[in-house]
């Protein structure tokens, strides 16, 4: 499960990295920039499939289009790799509704014996990556218009089996146009999704606070000393 994550490069460090702009009337509602506490609900950049030069803010937790609320998104911020053309929630989105969601991190809680200790997961050299996600588009009571969509997680690699039993659908930058290609059926473009190469990526451990998504500060991103060092290593 991927519950946290973390963006905090500016919208020209965005636009560069992915060949894509922002719409003007969007960057008011993309707010605020960094954010280092990106959590369910939150407003957040994607590219779709159906628009894939411009960045657009969704809501991160899938609503789907049949849906009588907003707080079945709540329960649909994450969908299983494995099992996600089975899903009546997703398997049509996923044939349908891709997108790509721009990161720089990603947190992910360790058990330990006295509680749970996070941990921040980036590439080795800081940089944006991209997560494999599918979106909806859902109309509220209201008659306003709702965009949603959903991560994609899948087995962990060798680094993050040591600290949770999944991971993100982070996709290598080759693979990005690909996922986003409305011609390629998704049981295709589900089959290149692999754990990202563990060599490729650096954990440590980070405050407790960022458990609580009122705390959005740059400590948030500071390594912290590794309680877990006293129950073995983590590597």
């Amino acid at each position: 499960m991927c519950g946290r994550s973390s963006l905090t490069k500016t919208e020209k460090e965005l636009e560069m990295r992915f060949n894509a702009t922002f719409y003007s009337e969007n960057l008011e509602r993309y707010n605020p920039l960094p954010n280092f506490n990106v959590a369910p609900s939150h407003m957040h950049p994607v590219i779709t499939n159906q628009d894939p030069t411009h960045f657009q803010p969704f809501r991160w937790g899938l609503i789907p289009s049949w849906a009588k609320d907003h707080k079945i998104g709540y329960k649909m911020i994450n969908a299983r790799k494995e099992t996600v053309l089975e899903k009546n929630a997703f398997k049509k989105a996923v044939e349908k509704r891709r997108c790509i969601v721009p990161f720089d991190g990603f947190y992910e809680w360790k058990k330990l014996k006295d509680g749970k200790q996070p941990y921040r997961i980036t590439l080795k050299d800081g940089g944006l990556f991209s997560v494999a996600a599918i979106w909806e588009k859902w109309k509220n009571p209201a008659g306003e218009i709702v965009y949603s969509f959903s991560l994609l997680t899948q087995e962990p690699n060798k680094l993050m089996a040591n600290i949770h039993d999944r991971m993100p659908a982070i996709l290598l930058p080759n693979q990005e146009k690909i996922w986003l290609d409305n011609e390629l059926p998704a049981k295709d473009v589900l089959q290149m999704i692999i754990p990202y190469p563990d060599e490729e990526l650096v954990a440590y451990p980070v405050s407790k606070a960022v458990g609580n998504v009122r705390n959005n500060d740059p400590s948030l991103l500071l390594k912290v000393r590794d309680d877990s060092m006293d129950q073995g290593s983590l590597f």
